[in-house]
């Protein structure tokens, strides 16, 4: 049975899945050049906009929020896409490749978002954006720390799994903001 959050995730990914469809239609994957840590830096950049706005108060750029909530989810699964493919050496890749790889994180990630929220009850919902602001930087510099330490952790979840993390954060937001209603 599907719930109404599982429901919701699905319409949000959609629309984020749409998005990297068209911009692999229009720039290609020149993503590749990128290093995970470059991806990380691109993620931290849009999460850092989102919370200097929230501190402000006020934006002179137009682009919404929704807009970087977007990049994240998209930028985090870009970089699990980059781990996925660490063993190829193509630059361009044709979108109907990289499908299958978006969508296994994607719903990879919505099955730990679906065991989290049975355990938590859905706390997400009474949360504020800010608050969810603050942890996907948090697990920002938790994955800088992790890069930093090529990759090793002592007891820590390693870095995919908070690439899936700042994904399900970014969607509870989208959610909260009525994203996938539109």
């Amino acid at each position: 049975m599907e719930t109404k959050t599982t429901n919701e995730y699905k319409q949000v990914i959609a629309r984020c899945k749409e998005l990297f469809r068209k911009k692999t239609l229009d720039y290609g994957t020149a993503w590749r050049i990128l290093r995970l840590s470059s991806i990380t830096d691109q993620i931290f950049i849009k999460a850092q906009r989102i919370r200097s706005i929230q501190e402000k108060g006020n934006q002179k750029v137009a682009d919404p929020i929704v807009d970087e909530f977007v990049g994240i989810i998209n930028y985090c699964l870009i970089a699990l896409i980059q781990i996925s493919l660490k063993d190829e050496d193509r630059m361009e890749i044709p979108f109907a490749e990289l499908e299958p790889i978006y969508d296994h994180w994607s719903e990879a990630t919505r099955n730990l978002l679906e065991n989290k929220n049975h355990d938590y009850g859905e706390a997400w919902r009474e949360m504020r954006i800010s608050s969810i602001t603050d942890i996907v930087l948090m697990k920002l510099l938790r994955v800088k720390q992790i890069e930093d330490n090529q990759g090793v952790t002592l007891v820590s979840e390693g870095i995919e799994a908070n690439y899936q993390d700042m994904i399900n954060y970014s969607v509870f937001c989208l959610i909260k903001l009525g994203y996938h209603q539109n």
